[in-house]
Parts: C-alpha cells; structure tokens; sequence
C-alpha cells in the first residue's frame, strides 16, 4: 500500500467521519427517558374562583398556590393595584360584572377544554432544554387570561400563556382589537404558536439575553440567528414558518431571493450599522419590508431570517461545535467569517 493510497484512504475516511458528524448532529435526539413533565396550571380556572366563592378567603388561596404569580397577575397585567391592600378586591368585582369577561371565558373554555397536546408539546421541548443545560432550572407554567393585556409573561420561577392572545386566527374578539394587534400579528394568535413563544421567550428573556452591546445589524442578525437555531435544536418538528412567524408564501420569498437579499445587504453596508432608526424596519415585525421586492410581497424580518441562515451554516461546516459553544459565542464577526455564506437565489418558475 503506497503513500498516496494512505492519503486518498485517510481523506476519505475524513470525509465520511464528517459526515456521519453531521447527520449525527441533525439527528433528533431521543429525550423520552429525561425527567420532566409538564404540567401546565389553569390558574384562569383557579381565577374564577373568585368569582364564585368568597374573594378574601380565595384570594389567600390563590396566593398560597401561585405565590408571586399572583401577585404579579393582580398587580402587572390586571394591574388592580397591589396585592398587599384588598383594595383591588373593587377592580375585581368590576372585572367579574363585566359581561365581556364572561363571554371571553366562554371563548377561552371552547378552545381550551383542556391542554394536554400544549403539555406534552412543552414537555419534550423542555426534556431537550434539559438535556442541552442540564442544570437549567425549568419554570413552572401558567395558563390565564387577561382581557388582551399580555400574551405571555415571564417572572420568578414561572412562564405564564395569555391564553385569549391563542384563541385562533378567526376569533370573533380580534377585529376589534386591530389597533393593538394588527392581522399580520393576530393571524398567529394560533394553539400552534403557544409552545414557539414560549421556548422563544425562555430563550430570549431568560437563558441568553441580548448584550446591550449588540448595536450593529451584524450582532443582531446573528444574536437573533442563534436564537432561531437554539428554538430549531428544541423544537424539530415545529415549522420554520412557525418559528419566526412567517406564511408559507413569505418563506417562500425569502428562499427564492436570499442571494439578493444578502446582497442587498452588503451593498446598502448595513452589516456595520448601529443607527437603530435605520435597521429597525430589517428586525421589526411588519407585514412586509418597505422597500423591497415588488408589491409589497417580501417578507419582513429579514434580518432575522438571514441571521438564521448564516447560523445554520456556520454549524453545518463546523459539526464539532456544540448547542452550548454557539450560544455562548458572542463573536458574530468570527461567525460570519467561518460560515462563508455565499446564498443564491432559489427562484422557481
């Protein structure tokens, strides 16, 4: 056996090492044995208790179960006053009276009777939180409702799920709340989307905060991309378009002009931009990006998206980086350097 028959085999079995690296490295991880179940708590059950049975004994109750949710509940979202002075017992009384609280539980029972698929979408998402971060201490999680205020909110050991703000895409309450919430925002307000905002919110509010420093549309390109990819490694099975909140159609677009748009970018040299009044519109939710594409039909995110992209690819060409490396990595140069993202358009006629 020559020399370069050892290099030829060598190189070969290089590459096939690399290979099976990379399959192993999109290969859904089996996760049934780690111990974490979730059980998502009706506190708007619990809720209308007061309701029903006397407000300052249940109220103490509620306390008792919920603890600094409640207090948060009452005093941030409801924002009745504060807890410590039954004062609030009046804006409550007021709220129950209300005919519109009682029509809003009827629509949230409907669609709700119960949350078993969102429990046992949110306890695999979980077991994979747990088996990238070990050590990560999981909240525990409420479901409420709070006349639109808040869709979800995260506080000290908890993650609670606005469910009116999940009543689904047609729901007769959204029409009139167009202002605050415009279609291309409540066409989202879907079941589907209650474990996607979830894991996105523990991610962005939580595990990996965004560094103040992040100024340039480069730094949050790639923060944001590696948010995406950490909801990717959590959540296999949910779409793309679930993820970042696309139609099918804008996914569409963005993988028909990705190699304009990455251009697009470099030319305008955006990437070193930190003038927020000008990258604001490549990173905010909107029904479209104004100024590109033709009839308003690009997507917005762009930036998002295209972080996202460059992400992926830099851990596609570097199979030995692991979850935990990336997200700990702040350098979005170096990231952008080693993904080598050369996209090109992906139009089909």
């Amino acid at each position: 056996m020559n020399l370069l028959l050892n290099k030829t085999t060598l190189a070969y079995l290089s590459f096939i090492v690399l290979i099976f690296s990379a399959c192993n490295k999109h290969k859904k991880i089996d996760v049934s044995n780690i111990p974490v179940d979730v059980k998502i708590e009706r506190f708007d059950h619990d809720f209308d208790s007061l309701r029903t049975k006397p407000m300052d004994e249940q109220a103490g109750q509620l306390y008792k179960k919920y603890g600094v949710f409640y207090t948060d509940f009452i005093e941030r979202v409801l924002r009745a006053g504060t807890s410590r002075d039954t004062a609030y017992f009046t804006k409550l009384h007021a709220i129950f009276a209300d005919r519109s609280y009682m029509d809003l539980k009827h629509d949230v029972d409907s669609v709700y009777p119960n949350l078993d698929k969102q429990e046992a979408e949110l306890t695999d998402a979980f077991r994979r939180i747990k088996y990238y971060y070990p050590k990560k201490n999981l909240p525990k999680v409420y479901a409420y409702f709070s006349g639109f205020e808040a869709q979800t909110t995260l506080g000290e050991g908890y993650f609670g799920i606005g469910l009116d703000l999940f009543l689904g895409a047609n729901s007769r309450f959204y029409p009139a709340l167009v202002t605050a919430f415009p279609h291309y925002v409540s066409r989202r307000f879907t079941p589907d989307n209650i474990t996607p905002r979830v894991v996105e919110g523990l991610a962005r509010e939580d595990m990996f905060v965004e560094d103040d420093k992040n100024t340039t549309l480069l730094a949050k390109m790639i923060y944001n991309g590696k948010i995406m990819y950490f909801m990717d490694q959590v959540m296999p099975d949910v779409p793309d378009s679930t993820k970042i909140g696309y139609t099918g159609k804008q996914l569409k677009w963005c993988e028909s002009f990705k190699g304009d748009m990455w251009s697009f970018f470099l030319e305008e040299n955006l990437l070193y931009n930190s003038d927020y009044q000008s990258i604001q519109k490549y990173l905010n939710e909107a029904p479209f990006t104004p100024g590109i594409g033709e009839n308003n039909e690009s997507a917005p995110k762009l930036a998002i998206w295209t972080g996202w992209q460059i992400v992926r690819t830099y851990m596609d060409k570097h199979p030995n980086v692991t979850l935990q490396q990336l997200m700990a990595d702040n350098d979005a140069q170096k990231i952008l350097n080693e993904a080598k993202y050369r996209p090109k358009n992906n139009v089909q006629e």
